[in-house]
């Protein structure tokens, strides 16, 4: 199915949105305390002491200087000096103390809670529909949940900070309002035009960052394209190279020019709105020496105030500027959330039946029409047939017939658009979807080249089996994978595939048996082969169907070949053209009817001769 590119338009966030998206914030906290809830609240208390430092040291700061100006003047005792120079000494340690314990305990916290929103991302990515990945719009998404792993770590040690901070500026406005409250106002005029550019700027990047999402997979195909083992020898004899750096160079030029252009605007009128805040901060600090000059603050009343203004100025920027991360950060969040608000459409029933042991009908299509979403043909329609119990069915056509398909929506990894699939007489969705994948053996033509061992590779067949060596063994032996096995350096332990150090790269051929291994892995009911025999030379084709004829005695099977040779074997051939049963019957049969079928065998008979 071709899929069309998912363009989203870029536009600005207004405040009202970002305040908005803070709802998401409760979400974010109880994913973070399910990864560890020790280290989260570990975390809180952490950053709640820590917030109570500043305006401590600045105080007992305050205290020195008076001690030194006061002895300064009238002489005396300095045991209480030094006492105070200690508090401040420890008041310092433990700040620094506090901090490493911080940053400690949030990354520990973040790599968990990466790796937990991973392991939910994927357990939920399973549960969703084949047709929802073959949709562009819902890959973006699935790529966006995935940057949310890693960067909503991010978000929380921000939004910690903004309480710890919080926290701190109540302490210190104390002091401020007790002064003059006026230098208040002179804060917020030197703080909020900058907020305010910050916060364009940071709308300005995400709608940015949104609209690049299908150029960026994009951009990550190219890099794998331009640079793997599995496309070299293909870039080499076409020679590629070119068109696809080409192509890379365009897309991330276009990227560089588009940022750099947002980037440069923001340092302007950044640097022009940090110029606005040291007005303010210097109009203050001179408000407070004037006052100390005559006489209405000491010399310590004068450090404690600047020091007080001078971190309330640097702790209100970061928390505005920090508002506009985390408000941006918790839109971020809503890809994260929207991935799990997906749901499958294929589900099993309330009430779901056992699949039957064994099948005594077999399987029936009643007018079963498939349509992929967003196409405007149909993959399969008017399907009306019976798949008996032990019959042996063969699915010949052209590439683009329909077949794959059709034993996709057999195996429910498709429900139909339209018309139904009967098991024994009742409708295939009233059965346990897992059951029923269990009891089938299926094998794709376009199956994965897992990069595990060999026996890793066989047991993913039916995964629940992975330690039954015996059963392993048995089934490498039925698909002829036992000989690939003697010959490998470790045999069954061997690690395939050259992505990891030691790993042995297998032929077409030999990567398909062990393929075919894994449908033997399960005592399934029903077999279903695509193109089973697609890489192996005439020989191993001959004794893989002499082993599938004897294995399957009793069973159904379901065979998708383009050799004649394999579909002559099955009791019945349906014939498939434009996703409709053209014609059916046995191969006898269908060469006397002198039709599709006869038509092809005869070309392919010709190119043997």
């Amino acid at each position: 199915m071709a899929r069309t590119r998912n363009t989203i338009p870029t536009t600005d966030i207004t405040f009202k949105q970002r305040l908005s998206a803070l709802k998401n914030l409760p979400e974010l906290f109880r994913l973070v305390w399910q990864s560890n809830p020790s280290k989260t609240l570990l975390s809180f208390l952490l950053r709640i002491t820590r917030s109570a430092m500043p305006v401590l040291l600045l105080y007992v700061g305050k205290l020195i200087i008076d001690q030194v100006v006061e002895l300064n003047r009238s002489g005396g005792s300095q045991q209480h000096l030094w006492e105070l120079v200690a508090i401040e000494f420890g008041l310092a340690v433990a700040t620094d103390g506090l901090n490493r314990m911080i940053n400690l305990v949030d990354s520990l916290l973040g790599d968990q809670f990466s790796n937990y929103t991973s392991i939910r991302i994927m357990r939920h990515a399973a549960t969703l529909d084949l047709d929802q990945f073959e949709d562009s719009v819902f890959y973006d998404k699935l790529e966006r949940a995935r940057q949310q792993t890693v960067g909503r770590t991010v978000l929380l040690s921000q939004v910690m900070s903004q309480v710890q901070d919080l926290i701190s500026m109540g302490f210190l406005l104390t002091g401020l309002i007790a002064f003059n409250p006026w230098l208040i106002v002179l804060l917020l005029v030197a703080i909020i035009p900058a907020f305010l550019g910050e916060s364009y700027f940071n709308s300005q990047n995400y709608a940015l960052s949104r609209s690049q999402t299908p150029e960026r997979r994009e951009l990550d195909y190219l890099r794998y394209l331009g640079a793997s083992d599995e496309t070299a020898k293909e870039v080499k004899i076409f020679g590629l190279a070119d068109f696809i750096i080409g192509r890379f160079k365009k897309l991330s030029q276009k990227f560089y020019t588009d940022n750099s252009k947002l980037a440069v605007r923001r340092s302007g009128w950044g640097t022009f709105f940090s110029v606005i805040g040291s007005i303010g901060y210097y109009a203050a600090y001179g408000f407070i020496i004037y006052n100390t000059v005559t006489g209405k603050t000491s010399i310590g009343g004068l450090t404690f105030l600047a020091g007080s203004f001078r971190q309330l100025s640097s702790l209100m920027e970061n928390m505005l500027s920090r508002f506009t991360s985390v408000s941006q950060g918790a839109i971020y969040l809503n890809d994260f959330i929207e991935f799990f608000a997906i749901r499958p459409k294929i589900t099993t029933a309330a009430k779901p039946l056992p699949f039957p042991n064994p099948i005594k009908e077999g399987f029936t299509f009643e007018n079963v029409g498939f349509q992929y979403h967003n196409a405007q043909l149909w993959a399969n329609r008017h399907l009306n047939f019976t798949l008996h119990t032990g019959e042996k069915l063969a699915l010949v056509g052209e590439n683009g017939a329909g077949k794959t398909t059709l034993v996709k929506l057999l195996a429910r990894l498709y429900d139909p658009t339209e018309g139904r699939i009967l098991l024994d007489g009742i409708d295939l969705k009233e059965y346990n979807i897992e059951e029923l994948r269990l009891n089938m053996g299926i094998i794709f033509q376009d199956y994965l080249r897992y990069q595990m061992t060999l026996s890793q590779n066989i047991a993913v067949g039916n995964i629940t089996e992975i330690d039954n060596t015996e059963l392993i063994h048995k089934a490498a032996q039925e698909s002829l994978a036992d000989a690939l096995a003697e010959k490998l350096p470790g045999h069954y332990e061997q690690w395939l595939g050259r992505r990891f150090n030691e790993g042995i790269e297998l032929s077409g051929g030999e990567w398909q048996k062990v393929a075919l291994a894994r449908a033997y892995m399960k005592d399934a009911q029903l077999l279903i082969l695509d193109e089973p025999t697609a890489a192996l030379d005439a020989r191993a084709e001959y004794e893989v169907f002499q082993r599938f004829a004897e294995l399957t005695k009793g069973k159904s099977a379901v065979l998708i070949s383009h050799r004649f040779s394999t579909a002559r074997l099955a009791d019945r051939i349906l014939v498939l053209d434009k996703g409709t049963i053209l014609e059916v019957g046995s191969h006898t049969e269908l060469l006397a009817k002198n039709g599709r079928y006869a038509e092809l065998f005869k070309l392919q008979a010709m190119g043997y001769q």
